[in-house]
């Protein structure tokens, strides 16, 4: 995976980028083609020249003599939306520092993350079907954008409990399981929220690194162990370890804004945020076709264990993919998901895809294990 900026779309009909737009044009013809979210404004003599029929154009800004060309060669062109704290048409994932925008400056409300959820939340409850028109085109972007990157990709998703705090134990040992997962070639995915989600896409960001290099960094973030009370800190303390080492190795988060008091990590390349969390969570485990790690959590946890269940049990995705349990005590007697799951799973296929291990240590080599049955 290349990083957000540089990713190129897969799809022949799609133009997301200055560069694949200038190609096209110096091809002959954008003629039935969907140019995505280019700022199109420094090239009206391109456009004028161009055969545009049948093309479509999200929100694409340009001069109001080249978009009259545009409509009547046959064109659809959907014009940005004014005043919005997002781009509904985006053709590419977000990266942390998209979403972060004015952090340093500002603070976390001032940033694109913050203003997005306020403006959600004003919203979601109105009843205005230009606004459910709205989110529901900024997640389909975001679904494609998501298919492109993790295309050919083995994708190992990794759950947890958000409230895992910096500098514990746990945190440690999810950010080495994200480091050895990253490591064997396997590309983390997370729910891209705090705690255990934060903890891997460190630990896949420390993977090219030195050993000593995510010990310093859990070190560091252990400053500011939450994002209670304050996310501003919070963020700011893990935008300090990436300028200290910039060169992390890539992942993907998959956070909502339906979640929106918890914030992103900005631990991952690749960040797919949703305003649906039914699309993010299907979207997250769908994509996992390596396998899905769960370590201690509560309900948002447990419900993703059962999300994939589902689909193993009926193999309505074809084979069912590993799923591994971390910490026998949490998932036996304080959220006893483990029986249920055993039962579930007997005499079916899916009965040789489950394991129960007690340490994060131990879950790499029963996702290996799983994998070959």
């Amino acid at each position: 995976m290349g990083s957000p900026d540089e990713h190129q779309s897969a799809h022949g009909d799609e133009i997301e980028s200055l560069a694949e737009f200038d190609a096209a044009v110096a091809a002959g013809s954008l003629a039935g083609r969907r140019v995505q979210s280019v700022d199109l404004t420094e090239r009206s003599a391109e456009l004028l020249a161009t055969d545009t029929a049948g093309a479509v154009f999200l929100g694409c800004p340009m001069e109001p003599g080249p978009e009259e060309k545009v409509r009547a060669g046959g064109a659809f062109v959907f014009p940005p939306v004014p005043g919005l704290p997002f781009d509904p048409y985006r053709g590419l994932l977000y990266s942390p520092d998209a979403l972060y925008d004015g952090l340093a400056r500002e603070g976390y409300a001032a940033t694109p993350d913050a203003l997005a959820y306020d403006w959600f939340r004003r919203t979601r409850s109105d009843g205005d079907a230009f606004a459910s028109m709205l989110r529901a085109l900024h997640d389909d972007a975001i679904s494609d954008a998501l298919e492109e990157v993790l295309a050919g990709a083995r994708v190992i998703g990794v759950m947890g409990g958000h409230a895992l705090a910096r500098g514990s134990a746990g945190y440690a040992g999810a950010a080495r399981l994200g480091r050895t997962l990253a490591r064997s070639g396997l590309t983390v995915a997370t729910g891209g929220g705090p705690g255990a989600m934060e903890a891997a896409n460190l630990g896949a960001y420390a993977a090219p690194h030195d050993d000593a290099m995510l010990d310093e960094a859990c070190a560091m973030l252990a400053a500011v162990p939450s994002f209670t009370p304050s996310v501003t800190d919070w963020a700011r303390a893990a935008f300090a370890v990436r300028e200290r080492w910039p060169d992390g190795g890539p992942s993907v988060a998959i956070p909502t804004w339906f979640y929106g008091h918890e914030p992103p990590n900005p631990f991952a390349g690749h960040i797919a945020k949703y305003f649906t969390n039914a699309l993010r969570e299907d979207g997250l485990l769908a994509r996992s076709s390596a396998g899905v790690i769960f370590l201690p959590g509560a309900a948002g946890t447990v419900q993703e264990i059962f999300d994939s269940v589902t689909p193993n049990y009926y193999e309505s995705r074809g084979e069912p993919v590993p799923m591994v349990l971390v910490n026998h005590d949490h998932w036996t007697r304080e959220l006893p998901a483990w029986p249920l799951l055993q039962t579930l799973a007997s005499g079916r296929k899916m009965e040789a895809r489950i394991a129960l291990v007690d340490t994060v240590e131990e879950a790499p080599d029963a996702l290996a294990r799983l994998s070959g049955a």
